[in-house]
């Protein structure tokens, strides 16, 4: 998540603070002491995350634009200069234009603000009250300058290490961004949901299969090269001093279970699905930046046992190896994704919607064209009758039944001489059985009651 650090350069910040034993420093000082402790801990710690500076005090200025080089923005902060009063809301329209030009409107974006005011409690309830805002403890002084900023860094920019475990296999990684706590709304009593660390691949699975799925975020996933004793190898001893390798030329040499998973689902076209929590589950996946270079990421799913409905429960799939017969096929021409659900969904049945006058008129002519060829279309002529039966009862458009009912009896004294006596009769009995149900009467009224037709004994 992008960083904008918000450093006020007014007036207000040059006042001396007194410090025992020592000389005097201005409250830029101590501000600009703090900042240099939160860059340094990223530039170690937090390398991937970009940051920019700028200066305001009645007008606001871009020192640094985003950026990962640490070392420029250190540069910036030791040549500040000081201006007039102090206006925020200029420097947060400042802000505003800098993150819609580089980031647009839909990534999140964290300000750290450098000026003690009394009404950023109020600020941060106009902004939805997302953020927190750190005093600090005891009387202005380095040491409570260095203790605030120890508690941004642990509330912001702590590092989320995890181990990525795949049968007897592991791997120390570092997740980048750290994945925040999850809130599921629809619950009753919603709990925040947090990421555990240890990341445990419950199985593999065609990226076909998986499609393009909903999630709530995405994650690199690094390795962590982790300090171990290696024993010397080799006989004999030499007088000669050799230089000792880095701990990250040691960690290159080594194997890495990180690595090698990174490297299968790249070539094999496959995601690892990856369990985050209880009921919660993931999928890391290979995703190039470049026709060069890619990285190994991790996208959690929304919380639950079934995140993917076409993939069915997670926690019901199973190796290939188990089922009776290979579900992809001896040639791989079919799939057994996706999950047929045993309830037939709303949206997948035929189900009549009248939005629109139109709609309704098409569907009672539709009715009378089938009247008219009675009986050749009489089982035509009952499907649709009962479909619109159906809808009108699951709306309670009574009216509708009964309009219907004269409807059909004016058809009935209209048949002309030539017309097949059976005709008459299921005109007839039709009209009875639909003002029989527009009297809301249960016997007659059920939902999945049809209309069948009359038996007669005519022949043509």
């Amino acid at each position: 998540m992008p960083t904008v650090i918000l450093m006020d350069v007014s007036l207000s910040m040059t006042r001396p603070v007194s410090l025992d034993g020592s000389e005097e420093f201005q409250r830029k000082n101590l501000a600009v002491h703090g900042l240099n402790m939160l860059f340094e801990h990223m530039a170690s710690n937090y390398r991937l995350e970009f940051t920019a500076l700028m200066a305001f005090s009645s007008l606001w200025e871009l020192l640094v634009p985003f950026t990962r080089d640490y070392n420029a923005l250190q540069e910036a902060l030791s040549s500040l200069e000081d201006y007039d009063k102090t206006c925020v809301e200029s420097a947060l329209n400042g802000v505003n234009n800098l993150v819609q030009q580089e980031w647009g409107s839909a990534c999140p974006c964290q300000l750290q603000m450098t000026d003690a005011m009394d009404n950023l409690e109020e600020l941060l309830r106009l902004s939805g009250g997302d953020g927190q805002i750190f005093t600090m403890d005891g009387p202005l002084c380095m040491k409570s300058v260095q203790g605030m900023f120890g508690r941004l860094i642990d509330y912001a920019y702590s590092p989320f290490h995890a181990v990525l475990h795949c049968g007897n296999l592991s791997s120390d990684v570092q997740v980048f961004p750290r994945p925040e706590p999850v809130v599921m709304d629809e619950e009753v009593e919603p709990m925040p949901r947090t990421v555990s660390a240890d990341l445990e691949i419950v199985g593999f699975i065609e990226i076909a299969d998986i499609s393009s799925p909903p999630v709530i975020s995405r994650h690199l996933v690094l390795p962590i090269a982790v300090n171990k004793d290696v024993d010397e190898v080799g006989t004999g001893a030499t007088d000669e001093l050799e230089e000792e390798p880095s701990a990250s030329q040691m960690a290159g040499k080594s194997p890495n279970f990180c690595v090698l998973l990174h490297g299968s689902l790249k070539v094999e076209g496959m995601v690892a699905l990856v369990q985050l929590g209880p009921e919660w589950y993931g999928m890391l996946y290979s995703q190039a930046d470049s026709k060069k270079k890619s990285n190994l990421m991790m996208s959690l799913f929304e919380p639950g046992p079934e995140p993917l409905p076409w993939l069915g429960k997670i926690s019901y799939l199973g190796p290939i190896s188990e089922a009776a017969e290979n579900p992809y096929g001896e040639d791989d021409s079919k799939s057994p994704f996706p999950v047929q659900p045993q309830v037939k969904r709303s949206y997948a049945q035929n189900v009549t919607v009248w939005i629109k006058a139109s709609g309704l008129q098409t569907d009672v002519q539709k009715i009378l064209r089938n009247a008219r060829k009675l009986p050749d279309k009489t089982q035509t002529f009952y499907k649709e009758l009962n479909r619109l039966r159906k809808a009108a009862l699951a709306f309670g458009f009574w009216e509708l039944l009964k309009g219907v009912a004269d409807l059909l009896e004016r058809e009935c004294t209209m048949l002309p001489d030539s017309a097949h006596p059976d005709a008459a009769f299921q005109l007839s009995h039709a009209a009875q059985q639909l003002k029989l149900a527009s009297t809301g009467d249960s016997q007659y009224a059920a939902f999945d009651h049809n209309i069948v037709p009359m038996h007669t004994d005519f022949s043509s």
